[in-house]
């Protein structure tokens, strides 16, 4: 009764918010009268283009059976990967309907005894020559054979089991040395799994016996299935485009676990009365009600896509725990639905929440984001959903904001990005002149004196950037202190993109940090380094170290005076801010360098801003 009461509470106030604003679309994970308004609102809007010149499609999902030229297929595969397959075709079906878009799912290559139809294939070297990161080659094994039977992998959904399981049925022991994960989206997708003698849906409800598991310990035999049937489900997900996102908690009681999130270890518990299983968040299902797959239309399919979101307002709720984003979407073919992905700093996007909003016929959208727990950074992006099953990022709509243990959101880097949106947009165009109009008004509207407001020594210098060369040589700055970004270096070199000075490469521009703003600064991917010819004629250098906003990588920052290591970090994740003052006197070369964390440099957007040289 006090849970229904909260949710009754929850709908009165959320309908006086939209009645307030205006729009009457949004909410993440709303009560069931306001999802199935959402839905029908998508719906007619994706089918507005859908029915008309309609492309019917018999696309279907591919199976695959790799094995290494060593080792034979396990009996009965074709029966049991049917099985594996049925079954999570009928989760998504019976998903989707709960949601409200009907009995939608998709279609898989059947033969005439109603097994699925298994491709199989020998690899080309024994088991000993592949591993988890042998997805690439295996799968380049696979084409010819799909070729033949009149399958182009780069156009179609493939599901791709590799038999490299290792089963000791005497020691009751199970590991995998398979590849395990996926990409795809529109047009085409593969999702590489392992395949292995206990891979058997019908097998989720056995409590026993008991295996263990090289990864996962000692498990019943029905705990292995949700984990591994359910890794089938979750990674055919991300071939069919879903990213990552988790539930909010207060869901999980209700309806299960995100498939997206950590759904994939929960998939069948519930045959098993061990908890409430997995589910589709209101996001997953609007992406798929829309995918060709699952229309079974392919209007549109080979269009070059647009999306643009203006008009951009965003406004704290009253008790500054939330926060609404709203705007005008124009997209080509036309956008059904917007999605918000509300990403904490760290755990990758394993636990972004989400939030969804729906355009009226005008394309006016406002979207209620609700973050989960404090954080001291985190990141909206927001997703364009077309009805040809397409979705667009808007790279220039990448809102940062932090939650204080209070639970009350901060969300003034933004509000001081959209202040500043008219000279960024310049910028990424490199329109020198209408960037100069944008920072005249932004000086009539805060004093051309020096500048005491943030956001106009942060657009004086972007305004730098695209001028004309501003930089000289470290030789000819008198100023103490100077900004070592206004000096010319010896070398420099970063680990995507070009070296930058000011500003960072894409749609972003400006310099932040756990939502704090920088004027002054290098962009500095890992690995990086920035080399500068002091001469031993300063004394100290200070200022901080981060990754940029957006991007959840993992740095190492170093300074390193003639060859010697005169400062290093901690490990930095996104959203942590770091400062450093370190002594240089009598150094003649001085680098700064950016190393990965260890894991690889993707998404290591290293930054060091507010770097200064002291005499």
């Amino acid at each position: 009764m006090k849970r229904r009461c909260v949710f009754i509470v929850y709908a009165f106030v959320c309908a006086v918010l939209f009645e307030f604003i205006g729009i009457d679309h949004a909410l993440c994970e709303p009560p069931e009268e306001k999802r199935r308004e959402i839905v029908q609102q998508a719906v007619r809007l994706r089918d507005s283009y859908l029915t008309v010149n309609p492309s019917t499609s018999q696309r279907t999902v591919h199976v695959v059976l790799w094995t290494p030229s060593d080792r034979e297929p396990l009996d009965g595969y074709r029966e049991r990967l049917s099985r594996v397959m049925i079954d999570i075709q009928e989760f998504y079906r019976s998903e989707m309907e709960r949601l409200g878009f009907g009995p939608m799912t998709f279609s898989l290559d059947m033969e005439s005894d109603k097994q699925v139809r298994v491709h199989l294939v020998r690899g080309k070297n024994p088991y000993s020559q592949y591993n988890v990161r042998s997805g690439t080659p295996i799968r380049r094994e696979c084409i010819p054979v799909l070729r033949d039977a009149g399958i182009d992998a780069d156009l179609e959904t493939i599901v791709l089991f590799c038999n490299m399981s290792q089963w000791d049925p005497k020691g009751m022991t199970i590991g995998q040395n398979s590849p395990y994960y996926a990409t795809g989206g529109l047009r085409q997708g593969t999702a590489w799994q392992v395949d292995s003698a206990l891979l058997d849906p019908e097998r989720l409800t056995d409590t026993k016996p008991i295996v263990t598991d090289r990864q996962y310990g000692r498990i019943s035999v029905g705990r292995y299935n949700s984990i591994f049937v359910g890794g089938v489900c979750h990674e055919l997900g991300h071939a069919l485009g879903l990213p990552h996102n988790r539930e909010r908690p207060e869901v999980t009681k209700l309806f299960g676990t995100s498939l997206m999130g950590s759904g994939n270890r929960t998939y069948g518990e519930d045959r098993r009365g061990e908890g409430k299983g997995s589910r589709l968040s209101l996001a997953d299902g609007l992406r798929l009600s829309a995918h060709p797959l699952f229309t079974r239309q392919v209007n549109g399919i080979d269009l070059q896509q647009s999306a643009k979101i203006t008009s951009l307002k965003i406004e704290l709720a009253s008790d500054q725990r939330s926060f609404v984003l709203s705007g005008k979407v124009t997209a080509e073919p036309i956008a059904y639905a917007v999605i918000g992905y509300l990403d904490p700093a760290g755990g990758s996007d394993y636990d972004a929440t989400t939030a969804v909003a729906v355009p009226n016929d005008q394309g006016e959208f406002s979207m209620l984001c609700e973050p989960v727990a404090p954080t001291e950074s985190a990141v909206l992006r927001v997703v364009v959903c077309q009805s040809n099953g397409g979705r667009i990022q808007d790279e220039s709509i990448s809102v940062p904001y932090s939650v204080e243990s209070d639970g009350k959101v901060d969300i003034e880097l933004f509000r001081t990005k959209l202040e500043l949106e008219q000279l960024l947009a310049a910028i990424r165009e490199e329109d020198v002149n209408s960037a100069k109009v944008a920072l005249q008004e932004l000086e009539s509207r805060y004093g051309q004196t020096e500048p005491t407001v943030p956001l106009l020594a942060v657009a004086r210098s972007l305004f730098r950037t695209i001028k004309g060369a501003t930089q000289r040589s470290l030789a000819s700055i008198e100023s103490n202190p100077c900004w070592l970004s206004e000096a010319i270096p010896e070398n420099a070199k970063v680990g995507w993109k070009s070296p930058m000075f000011d500003r960072v490469p894409g749609e972003d521009v400006a310099l932040s940090i756990g939502g704090k703003l920088f004027g002054h600064g290098f962009y500095a991917h890992a690995p990086s380094v920035y080399t500068y010819k002091i001469s031993g004629k300063w004394i100290r250098i200070s200022g901080n170290v981060g990754l940029a906003d957006g991007h959840d990588g993992t740095c190492v920052f170093v300074l390193r005076g003639d060859g010697k290591e005169l400062w290093r970090s901690k490990l930095i994740n996104q959203g942590s801010l770091l400062a450093f003052d370190v002594k240089v006197q009598d150094v003649e070369v001085l680098e700064l360098i950016v190393e990965d964390g260890g894991d690889g440099n993707g998404a290591d957007w290293g930054l060091w801003t507010d770097v200064q040289l002291h005499r």
